[in-house]
């Protein structure tokens, strides 16, 4: 979008976590970290340049965390970089976080985004880190049950060449959920009157149906379906999320979230961890409200990044080991582990 550019082929670099005898996070230096991390740095070091030639600027870097500080300092003795320093025009801040440093912002479910919720229940586009596959099958005559239809091309998120599907995007980043769903509605009712496809207004709370019934109008009119095709499959995109099960349980992680917030304020990690257990279930005893392993794991990372300083002790070890044990045969006893997990495993 205009004020969010993505680097994905930086997606997997993380600053690597200082666990017990590792080092401390002023020792490192780009000479501690291991030689593929070395390289991963230097890589990103002259993405950054290109992308600060391309754009003429001349920045003043700020860092917060230690691998931060490692970046930092390569982009300002990166010999390409001084160089451009002293012939680019525009003056820029730039400020590195390490991702680490957040980690109960990644994991967190207060966001009320659209595009957010997009991005995370829909599949991944294949070799893609920040789009997704938007299932084309209501807009074609075939009729299928089948979630996984594959001879039927997926749609995407990105459509740059259609200016309707921009700013609807646009909307999705920017505004709330409730009035950016009320947007890819007024957008579907715009097309459709443009091609005078016989639509029916209707007011009040917008629907996945509803949005459906507005989709199957483009369905038998190729020249609407062309001229449409990218704000079609963002409306898409929203139907199917809207519609995901993992959507409606957003608001029991938010629910979850906010009723951990309440009980760390009041009480130690123990009684935390003691509440997490019963709801730790294996495979055949869950129902679809029931949080998975993975679920468990993204709690699990919100708790202990929210939670601050922990107060080690019998009482910690203990409650420690149960929820360990209890998920350890919840990820045993998974029919078909997903990809995370055979990874962790």
């Amino acid at each position: 979008s205009a004020e969010l550019c993505l680097l994905p082929a930086l997606a997997a670099l993380l600053p690597p976590l200082t666990g017990p005898g590792g080092p401390g996070p002023a020792e490192v230096g780009l000479s501690a970290l291991p030689a593929e991390f070395r390289a991963a740095v230097r890589a990103m070091v002259g993405d950054l340049d290109s992308l600060f030639t391309a754009l003429g600027l001349r920045e003043e870097s700020f860092a917060v965390g230690a691998l931060s500080r490692v970046v930092a300092a390569e982009l300002a003795s990166y010999a390409p970089a001084k160089n451009r320093r002293r012939t680019a025009t525009n003056k820029a801040s730039v400020i590195f976080v390490d991702r680490t440093l957040d980690l109960a912002g990644a994991v967190g479910h207060h966001g009320d985004n659209l595009a957010e919720k997009i991005l995370s229940v829909l599949p991944k586009l294949p070799g893609h880190k920040t789009d997704v596959m938007v299932n084309m099958v209501e807009l074609t005559a075939l009729q299928t049950t089948d979630e996984t239809c594959s001879f039927i091309a997926p749609g995407c998120l990105a459509q740059p060449n259609d200016p309707a599907a921009k700013a609807l995007w646009e909307s999705f980043m920017n505004l709330k959920q409730k009035e950016a769903v009320m947007e890819a509605r007024r957008h579907l009712v715009e097309a459709a009157s443009r091609e005078n496809l016989p639509i029916k207004m209707s007011m009040g709370r917008v629907t996945p149906e509803q949005l459906s019934s507005y989709i199957q109008l483009f369905r038998n009119n190729l020249k609407a379906l062309e001229n449409h095709c990218g704000l079609l499959q963002l409306v898409l995109a929203t139907v199917q999320t809207l519609k995901h099960p993992q959507t409606s349980k957003w608001d029991n992680f938010l629910a979850f979230e906010r009723l951990l917030l309440q009980t760390i304020g009041e009480s130690e990690m123990p009684s935390v961890l003691s509440q997490l257990l019963p709801m730790i279930k294996s495979y055949n005893k869950r129902t679809k409200d029931d949080y998975t392993c993975e679920d468990f794991l993204v709690l699990l990372i919100y708790i202990y990044s929210v939670v601050g300083e922990i107060k080690c002790g019998k009482e910690l070890d203990t409650a420690e080991e149960e929820v360990k044990k209890a998920l350890v045969k919840a990820i045993c006893d998974e029919p078909e582990p997903s990809p995370l997990l055979q990874k962790i495993t």
